[in-house]
């Protein structure tokens, strides 16, 4: 048995690489290399062609992780050779055609704190708040404020194409107090994708919530026989 030291940290919407700092300190040092992909959220195109970037730098296997809209990314980047395994924390998780609408619109109305303006989106503090951190001290909250990248609206449209889910190893972090991707929405996708599932009472952010559990979960997943 050998172990894969290689792990792409794919950030969601209003976050950036910053909202895996609880985790990463630890990855390295258990030898794990590590890129944190920093997208700018402007186009599904422009995501995958970043997160490939990142994917070049690296040498052999790696495990695609995706928080949120990362999994949206990592659905469509994991099909490249070089991805041995998934593993989504409240994440998006499209079979191909479908959009994030598509997903979300099942499940309830967008927040009323979300905020359009010139056709990107943004969150106020009253939404990290109730939407996706209500777990976190106000130190994290105020943070993940102030870094947020603003995502495209077009993101949300944008459908996707062949799902990498359907022939890699992949696994699923489920957030039963999640306001932003709804729980309901979380185990119907690792349903549909056969995803080794492991639940944590954790609104948006497990892996800043919950690092223990999240870090246990990537661990397993860098584990293969080869």
């Amino acid at each position: 048995m050998s172990k894969i030291k290689n792990i792409l940290l794919v950030h969601g919407f209003w976050a950036d690489g910053s909202c895996y700092r609880e985790i990463i300190p630890t990855l390295l040092a258990e030898g794990y290399e590590v890129i944190a992909v920093q997208n700018p959220l402007t186009s599904l195109e422009e995501e995958i062609a970043v997160t490939k970037r990142a994917l070049d730098r690296i040498e052999g296997k790696c495990i695609l992780v995706g928080h949120s809209w990362g999994g949206f990314v990592i659905t469509i980047v994991g099909n490249d050779e070089r991805v041995a395994g998934l593993v989504y924390i409240a994440a998006l998780a499209p079979d191909a055609g479908e959009s994030m609408i598509d997903l979300m619109s099942k499940y309830g109305s967008p927040s009323p704190h979300f905020q359009e303006q010139n056709g990107f989106v943004w969150i106020s503090k009253e939404g990290i708040d109730e939407v996706l951190a209500s777990d976190l001290s106000e130190e994290r909250k105020a943070l993940i404020h102030v870094t947020q990248t603003t995502p495209s609206i077009s993101l949300t449209e944008v459908k996707a194409s062949l799902p990498a889910w359907r022939h890699k190893p992949s696994w699923y972090i489920l957030a039963t107090n999640d306001k932003a991707v709804p729980p309901d929405l979380q185990r119907d996708l690792s349903e549909r994708m056969k995803a080794k599932t492991v639940t944590v009472e954790s609104s948006h952010f497990p892996m800043i919530s919950h690092p223990k559990e999240v870090l246990e979960v990537i661990r397993e997943a860098t584990a293969t026989y080869q």
